[in-house]
């Protein structure tokens, strides 16, 4: 507004200046956001402009290989893990059976098994060597592999396998809660008009849950895309051995990107199928008093059928790794002694914690600067940096390697010409960048759950603080971290667990004869040296079974 004389007042012209210029909040988090995001624009940056274009060679020889057997696993993960998530998930939430309620927490602990720790264990108890088959040649008198057929243990389809019943919790938790969540009445009218039990799963309850059934795919989907660790036990060539192998064996940074960039393209089209097949699907309940479903008793052999039936996964998820690899631990305890295992133990929670804590604070950081921001950039970034938590550990790897070492010998060079002495690869030699990798990987899963837990705080509570005179960090302190301590204490948690499970990205930026738990059970069981891979597996399953046990807890039915 001008005063008589046709001038701004000063005052309101500083004002308007200071509005212009970007706030610390703001500022930190887009400088967060670039962090997120730099990996996965290097590996695109990387593959248009290589060094030694390779593509025509790769597309040519080994590229539809590995893109086929990557689109076969996803197809036979697809399909496994949304026929039993989904008719686990229906089971439990729609029938009292024998042991239901006992199932209905032991389904979800398969995700605190490693899917590449699954591989080892499937292959050792139906190898030829393994309990499986030594008991039939046993029992029927073969003598050689000769005398009888057994299907090929190291193949695609044990791959599929491992992987579903590694990764089938997805769907069965998502579409269990869609399944609790519909109203009863539905039900009720169909059983009216004389919808038998197939008719109602069929028409009714698969309808209402698809979206929940196919977020919980595609999430299956993106694992299995981004596995490493199974498909190299089992020899399968996939696009992200294809990355270990152009840039580890052959050398060739640019042809591993591009290979990178296809995975990221399947991700992003995986992503985008996600979205649109949720994009018209809206079910609404019409009010908050509907009928909860009253679940039906299956008696007699009905019943124990659905116990059998959710037990099959659970047994190939769970109870097959733990039963192996707790037997060979018991026939070599001196294993758990081992020096190897012992230094592996500490850094895997030195990396992990660290990478845990810092990437919470980040994305405390980022979520609460991107609310306190008033300009649009902010809020456009937050969305993609979930893409981190998409993009496989090796794509991010490679990403974060190429440009860190560049930039590495350049600061060398430049303390060697100022100084006279080298100090060497600060970051690539270290385990800062794993760290930094583990951050990126892993961000969405931090940012998801401190958005969510700040969403739940009403905005009456920080502006009577901003009200008595309180900043914006003061603000945060006094205010949002305490009511939001068991929201950040699971993402701490959940990302402390991620990080100790991540093979890919462990494997390729790990400093030279650093272990971590994961690294150390692969490289052992590659060997196969399963007595000393066990106790690494086994504890690398215990971490993970403590975050399964705050998942089943927060989400048991009320």
């Amino acid at each position: 507004m001008l005063d008589p004389t046709g001038t701004t007042p000063p005052a309101r012209r500083a004002a308007f200046v200071l509005g212009l210029l970007p706030d610390g909040w703001s500022v930190g988090a887009l400088a967060i956001a670039a962090l997120v995001l730099a990996p996965i624009l290097s590996v695109i940056w990387i593959a248009f402009h290589p060094v030694e274009n390779i593509w025509p060679h790769l597309s040519a020889t080994v590229l539809p290989r590995y893109l086929g057997n990557t689109l076969v696993l996803m197809a036979g993960v697809a399909v496994l893990t949304g026929a039993v998530g989904t008719g686990a998930a229906w089971l439990v939430a729609m029938h009292r059976f024998p042991g239901v309620r006992l199932l209905d927490h032991a389904l979800l602990f398969p995700l605190a098994i490693p899917a590449y720790v699954g591989a080892y264990a499937l292959a050792d108890f139906f190898d030829y060597s393994g309990a499986v088959q030594t008991g039939l040649r046993d029992l029927m008198g073969w003598q050689s592999a000769r005398d009888y057929w057994f299907p090929e243990v190291r193949s695609r389809w044990a791959a599929v396998l491992v992987l579903s019943a590694a990764l089938y919790p997805y769907v069965y938790l998502l579409a269990r809660a869609a399944f609790r969540e519909q109203s009863g009445a539905s039900y009720e009218v169909a059983r009216a008009l004389g919808t038998g039990p197939f008719g109602l799963f069929r028409r009714v309850g698969l309808p209402l849950a698809r979206p929940a059934i196919a977020a919980g795919v595609a999430l299956a989907m993106m694992e299995t895309v981004a596995d490493f660790g199974t498909v190299e036990h089992f020899g399968v060539q996939t696009l992200t051995t294809g990355i270990f192998s152009v840039w580890l064996t052959g050398g060739n940074a640019g042809g591993a990107a591009q290979i990178a960039s296809v995975v990221l393209g399947l991700i992003l089209l995986l992503l985008a199928l996600e979205r649109a097949g949720r994009r018209n699907a809206r079910y609404h309940r019409m009010s908050r008093g509907g009928r909860p479903i009253v679940r039906s008793q299956l008696r007699g052999l009905r019943g124990w059928l659905a116990t059998v039936a959710c037990l099959l996964p659970f047994t190939m998820g769970f109870l097959l790794p733990v039963g192996v690899m707790l037997s060979h631990a018991l026939k070599k305890p001196e294993a758990w002694t081992s020096p190897g295992l012992l230094r592996a133990l500490g850094n895997t929670l030195t990396v992990g914690g660290t990478a845990a804590v810092l990437t919470v604070a980040a994305a405390v950081f980022l979520v609460y600067g991107v609310r306190l921001s008033r300009r649009g950039l902010p809020r456009l970034v937050l969305p993609l940096t979930l893409l981190g938590y998409a993009a496989p550990g090796a794509v991010l790897a490679l990403g974060f390697l190429v440009p860190l070492a560049a930039l590495d010998h350049r600061v060398a060079d430049a303390v060697l010409a100022l100084s006279g002495t080298d100090p060497g690869l600060l970051l690539t030699g270290t385990a800062a960048a794993l760290v930094l990798a583990y951050m990126v990987r892993f961000f969405g899963v931090a940012q998801g759950a401190v958005d969510s837990a700040f969403g739940r705080i009403s905005p009456s509570l920080p502006m009577a603080a901003r009200s008595l005179g309180r900043g914006a960090g003061g603000t945060l302190r006094a205010v949002y971290l305490p009511l939001m301590r068991g929201s950040v204490a699971t993402a701490l948690l959940v990302v402390f667990v991620d990080c100790v499970k991540e093979l890919p990205a462990t494997l390729l930026l790990r400093p030279f004869n650093y272990d971590t738990l994961a690294t150390r059970a692969h490289e052992q069981a590659s060997l196969e040296r399963l007595g000393d891979a066990a106790p690494a597996a086994l504890l690398v399953m215990l971490v993970g079974l403590a975050a399964v046990a705050l998942l089943a807890r927060s989400n048991r039915a009320e």
